[in-house]
């Protein structure tokens, strides 16, 4: 009964491995999409200290960036990089509209293929705003 028990938790426990493991791989991405999303900054930046606030807000948009587009170069457009701050070192905006643009390096001995450029999208309020895919053309 002993033998009969372990190996059943072996069994188990062999299963929610393969089960992770099916979970980390990921379907191929579209090369080249671009989307909207709103980045909450304010909870991205709560309680940092005051001449942190910009700057970490500045680095959570290109976390988020590498997250949602899943490359390791982002490029931030100087039109995002003058809204989080025109306020001020303390006080960076609540959130903020982007476009998320995956695009093709064209440096070949890039380390990697692709990049993700950020750019603003302006918008008046952002109330029931959701994710978009928009077309590239």
């Amino acid at each position: 009964p002993y033998q009969q028990r372990r190996n059943r938790r072996f069994n188990q426990s062999k299963k929610l491995l393969q089960l992770e493991k099916m979970a980390g791989e990921r379907k191929a991405k579209p090369d080249l999409v671009s989307r909207d999303y709103t980045i909450h900054l304010a909870k991205r930046v709560h309680k940092t200290t005051f001449k942190a606030k910009t700057p970490r807000a500045i680095k959570q948009i290109k976390k988020f960036a590498q997250d949602a587009m899943g490359t390791k170069d982002v490029r931030i457009g100087t039109d995002v990089n003058k809204y989080v701050w025109a306020q001020g070192v303390r006080n960076p905006p609540k959130r903020i509209r982007v476009r998320l643009s995956r695009k093709r390096n064209e440096d070949e001995d890039a380390e990697e293929k692709l990049y993700t450029l950020v750019q603003l999208v302006e918008v008046s309020t952002f109330k029931g705003l959701q994710t978009e895919n928009v077309d590239s053309a």
